[in-house]
């Protein structure tokens, strides 16, 4: 197993379209900030992690996801991955892997980028801000990880890369959210689970994102998430294991 993430690693960090589509964004992020420069708005950080960072697991995210769980599909490399020895389980679980720590950097740097962008603009944010920020930055940086593991069911039950990516948008994009909470709330299921909407994984998130900046407790939700990422792991493995791997 860590040969094989060792050998992931190196192929993510030597894929010249990541570096392009990260310094796209940047570049993006650099002229936004560069037209907001007028605006009255004094933390300028903290009003871009609120309004832009939902966008973050769809893009960032997205690309991530792509790369890591759908090439395989696309390449047909899973059945040469098997065929040398390396198990299903183990792939699910690297994948995983792979998908937190790259996540885990780009977010952990973004909150240091934007810092820097407007520091160089003569706006550099407060300490203050700046934590508030990376509280914002572990939330999407959950977000990012819990849809990748429940989207990673699509992609080892169905094998369909364009299914596994569409799931993703859609959960990470909050689509698959809304429909739930508009289901949960309808009669008569809405008066015999009337808080079940509270337990759904946007609602979890808010939770835990609560508890960073207002220090109330976080135990519950976070309990909830990793009940959520365990399920679905879970449910990956199995998944995986139904399905014949297609030549």
């Amino acid at each position: 197993m860590s040969n094989y993430l060792r050998g992931e690693i190196y192929r993510v960090l030597h894929k010249k379209s990541l570096y392009i589509f990260i310094g796209i964004v940047a570049v993006g992020y650099i002229l936004l900030a560069l037209v907001r420069l007028g605006s009255m708005e004094t933390d300028k950080v903290l009003s871009d992690a609120e309004s832009l960072f939902f966008l973050l697991p769809a893009v960032i995210g997205g690309f991530l996801f792509a790369t890591l769980y759908t090439d395989d599909l696309n390449s047909k490399n899973l059945t040469m991955l098997i065929g040398f020895g390396i198990g299903k389980a183990k792939i699910v679980f690297s994948k995983f892997i792979l998908m937190g720590l790259f996540s885990g950097i780009i977010f952990g740097l973004t909150p240091l980028f934007m810092s820097g962008v407007y520091t160089v603009l003569g706006h550099p944010p407060s300490a203050a801000t700046i934590g508030v920020v990376y509280a914002w930055a572990l939330k999407i940086f959950l977000t990012t990880l819990v849809f990748a593991a429940l989207s990673a069911i699509v992609v080892y039950g169905l094998q369909r890369p364009t299914f596994g990516m569409v799931a993703y948008l859609l959960l990470t994009l909050n689509v698959v959210g809304q429909l739930l909470v508009l289901v949960l709330s309808i009669k008569p299921l809405s008066d015999l689970a009337p808080h079940l909407s509270d337990h759904l994984v946007s609602s979890v998130l808010g939770k835990i994102l609560g508890g960073m900046l207002d220090g109330t407790a976080m135990g519950g939700p976070l309990v909830e998430y990793l009940l959520y990422l365990a399920l679905a792991l879970v449910a990956s493995v199995v998944a995986f294991r139904k399905k014949e791997l297609e030549f």
